[in-house]
């Protein structure tokens, strides 16, 4: 029976710990779907307007070839994912581990049987590093 794997992320400002991420996901199913989370999303939940419009970032994740299928993530309901997308697995950043929220959403979807999995992130890079540069960039010009 295939394996259908799920993760989203903003993939702004896209570099080489997104790339892990995506490849490490793949190699735990045979099916990678990869929800890019929206600007309206981002704007509401984190105040902040990604760099890249979406249009752009929903193109580069479908042009990975570890990816499958990409949808628009439009709000964090990750059941109301589940319910769309009917995936076994689910691939999150291990910051989030043992947290409450996950903790519950851990308890629900194994009554489900979707196993949720917890990758590192590569902490040499991020977006948000990347974004404080620009900016000290862009202010100094």
């Amino acid at each position: 029976m295939k394996k259908i794997g799920y993760t989203t992320g903003v993939f702004d400002l896209f570099h080489i710990g997104h790339l892990n991420i995506l490849k490490r996901a793949k190699l735990e199913c045979d099916y990678l779907i990869v929800g890019v989370t929206t600007d309206e999303l981002c704007k509401s939940a984190k105040n902040k307007v990604p760099v890249i419009p979406f249009q752009e970032r929903l193109e580069l994740v479908e042009a990975i070839k570890f990816v499958d299928e990409v949808v628009p993530q439009v709000n964090y309901d990750k059941e109301e994912a589940w319910n769309n997308l009917k995936f076994d697995k689910m691939f999150v950043g291990d910051d989030w581990q043992g947290t409450d929220k996950w903790k519950k959403i851990e308890a629900d979807f194994a009554k489900i049987n979707v196993e949720i999995c917890y990758f590192s992130y590569t902490s040499h890079t991020s977006s948000t590093k990347l974004r404080e540069v620009l900016d000290k960039i862009t202010a100094a010009s």
